[in-house]
């Protein structure tokens, strides 16, 4: 990470819910590093505090950790209390990062009820409770990025219920940008395969069916993606310098969905 690169975000309070790893991990990275006060939110009070540890190592910056499970809206208000009592004055949430998912490939065949409502959960219902608890936080200026996925804009094999669960946050991104404009931006990002421990996870049980030497080959790039590599384009979007971008939907899958 370039340490000469900056996205004006300094000073800003910044939210992200699935920060204890991954992508939002990487994105509070890259948002610390910028000057920004950074609230990761995770149901993990263990990963938590291993992701303040790393941070800290990282940056030189604190973060501050709040113990959240976004398909609960209890929870979700809850959590946002809490970053209001710990800001100590009026609090605008700048930066909301939408970034809690989960991934499964099953056969629509396959499927529960309990599959459903697991994913959708946490992927769709969870997107929109956290943002909906966010909602008396975000004032002029502030921005909102969803995190979604390639299989948001083009089907793949085996995994119907996660290509529907991050389609819809899309439309709500898309949704919520006319009505919160012209004051709160809403963008969305739309990454293809991630070196996170969600990919590992995936990697583990698919087998043997594919390994990640498969994957990599399917893009045009011949590799999958960084974690850091997409908070870049996170932090770009949320950036005040981006003040002219809502509603939009950011690729960032190596020309997979080029052809």
């Amino acid at each position: 990470m370039s340490k000469n690169l900056s996205y004006g975000c300094e000073g800003l309070c910044a939210v992200i819910s699935g920060g204890t790893s991954g992508i939002g991990l990487a994105t509070a990275r890259r948002l610390l590093a910028d000057g920004a006060r950074v609230y990761i939110l995770g149901r993990s009070a263990k990963r938590g505090a291993e992701a303040l540890r790393y941070l800290k190592e990282q940056t030189g910056a604190e973060a501050q950790y709040i113990a959240c499970d976004v398909s609960s809206q209890a929870q979700c208000k809850a959590a946002l209390a809490q970053v209001a009592e710990r800001e100590g004055r009026d609090l605008q949430v700048h930066i909301l990062v939408n970034s809690a998912g989960v991934y499964k490939e099953q056969r629509l065949e396959n499927l529960t009820e309990e599959d459903f409502d697991a994913m959708l959960g946490v992927n769709v219902k969870g997107t929109m409770l956290l943002t909906q608890a966010a909602l008396p936080y975000l004032r002029s200026g502030s921005c909102v990025v969803n995190i979604a996925s390639d299989a948001a804009v083009s089907g793949n094999y085996g995994c119907a219920l996660y290509c529907a669960s991050k389609g819809a946050v899309v439309a709500f991104t898309r949704a919520l940008a006319l009505d919160l404009a012209p004051s709160v931006r809403v963008n969305c990002v739309c990454p293809a395969d991630v070196d996170t421990p969600l990919l590992a996870k995936q990697l583990v049980d698919a087998d043997g069916g594919y390994t990640l030497a498969d994957m990599a080959a399917a893009y045009p790039l011949q590799r999958v993606a960084t974690a850091g590599e997409v908070a870049h384009v996170v932090c770009s979007l949320a950036s005040p310098a981006n003040s002219f971008m809502t509603g939009s939907v950011v690729t960032v899958d190596g020309g997979l969905t080029a052809g």
